[in-house]
């Protein structure tokens, strides 16, 4: 299973390779793609923040499962914010997405580089370290949402 897993998700990081216009026929494939994304990203992210407080035993083979999750899905998403993406469903995506792409660039970098912390602080098993790692990165994607993200 576990396998299975590593490898849906490195065919899926292939597909980043070819430009946005090539993965997606319709912007509402797109959409549905980054929600997708996001969503298991938060899924994983979540699982982790509950250990980071105290609200979920820490285990540090699960924390270093979700880790590696949220650190190879944070580099799916962004192809799909692509031009004529910001209409064809139903989005939480703000207009400035498309109209600020440098700085909504910057947020997905920051929280690439964020996971990856995130993924290392994991790897010691160290609950301190998965706690220094994840306010960080808790606050990469608040400032992202923030800025970027509907209520």
């Amino acid at each position: 299973m576990k396998a299975l897993a590593v490898l849906t998700l490195a065919a899926a990081t292939l597909t980043l390779s070819a430009p946005a216009a090539a993965q997606f026929a319709k912007a509402e494939d797109a959409i549905k793609y980054r929600q997708s994304s996001l969503f298991v990203l938060g899924q994983h992210f979540g699982r982790l923040g509950a250990m980071a407080n105290g609200k979920a035993p820490f285990d540090a083979r699960l924390a270093q499962e979700n880790a590696d999750v949220v650190a190879a899905m944070a580099r799916l998403p962004w192809a799909a914010f692509g031009p004529g993406t910001d209409k064809g469903a139903p989005t939480k995506s703000k207009p400035t997405i498309w109209s600020e792409q440098a700085k909504f660039k910057e947020h997905a970098d920051k929280l690439e580089a964020e996971s990856i912390k995130l993924a290392a602080a994991a790897k010691t098993g160290s609950l301190d370290n998965l706690k220094a790692a994840f306010g960080p990165a808790a606050q990469t994607c608040k400032s992202c949402h923030d800025a970027y993200r509907s209520k």
